[in-house]
Order: C-alpha cells, then structure tokens, then sequence
C-alpha cells in the first residue's frame, strides 16, 4: 500500500526551528521525486521545496531559500524525505504535506500523484 506518513510539525516561537520528516513506503518511491507544500488557512497549497530521485538536486520558494532545507534517504523500501525548517517566522503557520512525482523540481501541486496527511507548523511572534 502506498504511504506517506509526515512527522514532526508542532508549536514554535518565531526565530525558531522545526524539522519534518516524511515516510514514503509501498512503492519505488526512491525513483521519485519529492516536494513540500504548505497550505495556511484560506490560502492556496503553496510549494515550499522539492528534491530530486537521487538527492543531487534541490529546488526552493524564494520566500524559505537560506532557511530551509531538503533532504532524502533513499533505503530498499521506505525513502525518508527531511524538511529542517530555522529561523522560523509567523508566515510559515501552515498545514505541511509532503508528495511523491515524476517531474524533477516542480512547483506545481497538480504534478505530484501521491501525497501525505500533513502535519501542521504553528509559528508564534
């Protein structure tokens, strides 16, 4: 069964880090390429970041481009893929999801065919 399981969101002050973990099992997700995406209440799904197959390529938002960072682990048959968030502010309060596609670096949700729960980031000023 294909799964995308993300971990790691919660409560933080502003100027603070956070790091989400994504769980990707069932498939060759190691062929992959992965994304996050953000989405803050009446707001549209936002991209925040994406990773290639292999890991040698990473593409940002400009809005967390020095802050963010992706990161993958391509095992057998789970590939974790890692969000380490710092320098935190109140914008990035959002529902975080992590997504599964086939087009290196996209930036466009409809682009990705599998995606996870989510798991929400809250930033305090």
């Amino acid at each position: 069964q294909m799964q995308l399981v993300e971990s790691g969101g919660g409560l933080v002050q502003a100027g603070g880090s956070l790091k989400l973990s994504c769980a990707a099992s069932g498939r060759s997700f190691n062929r992959y390429s992965m994304g996050w995406f953000r989405q803050a209440p009446g707001k549209a799904r936002e991209f925040v970041a994406a990773i290639s197959s292999s890991g040698g390529s990473t593409y940002y938002a400009d809005s967390v481009k020095g802050r963010f960072t992706i990161s993958r682990n391509n095992a057998d048959n789970t590939v974790t893929v890692t969000l380490q968030m710092n320098t935190l502010k109140p914008e990035d309060t959002a529902v975080y999801s992590c997504a599964a596609g086939v087009i290196v670096g996209s930036s466009r949700p409809s682009t990705y065919n599998y995606w996870g729960q989510g798991t929400q980031v809250t930033v305090s000023s």
